[in-house]
């Protein structure tokens, strides 16, 4: 296991354990032996690894054998399913918005969901980057995207 995997790990174990205290599920997830991550398409990957290491993990620390199962799709989407009645035990998603809708169309999260966990409940960020190669019209000059291509 890479460190960096180790570091999710150790995180993603808080967030999921949290998660699903978010959730009202009692600890340990988790005296279910299946929980379900509702999570955005990007993820799927990231999600299968972590998933595996996470349930090695967490029998390791003396925890029932559990299964984490997944769901993907868009974040919009999915936010739309927990509102209507997907039973997720977490949900990690990528805009606040959709969070932030399923607290105030359902109750299953609750309001002040960001305050109750490390760092807002964010485990992680993300970071875009635009590379535009010198000479490229359609740069400011600074080497940042202009609005025009921005929009585009």
């Amino acid at each position: 296991m890479t460190p960096s995997l180790k570091s999710l790990l150790r995180r993603g174990s808080m967030v999921l354990v949290g998660a699903a205290a978010l959730y009202g599920i009692p600890s340990p997830a988790l005296a279910q032996s299946q929980i379900l991550n509702v999570s955005y398409d990007p993820t799927r990957e990231l999600y299968r690894e972590f998933n595996a290491a996470f349930v090695k993990h967490w029998q390791e620390k003396g925890g029932k054998p559990i299964t984490v199962r997944q769901s993907h799709g868009g974040s919009g989407a999915q936010a739309r399913a927990v509102i209507d009645g997907l039973d997720a035990d977490v949900v990690t998603l990528a805009m606040q918005v959709d969070i932030d809708a399923i607290a105030a169309n359902s109750g299953k999260i609750a309001a002040n969901w960001r305050q109750r966990l490390p760092n807002n409940s964010s485990p992680y960020a993300s970071t875009i980057v635009f590379l535009v190669r010198k000479g490229n019209p359609r740069t400011s000059g600074t080497g940042t995207i202009s609005s025009s291509l921005a929009s585009r």
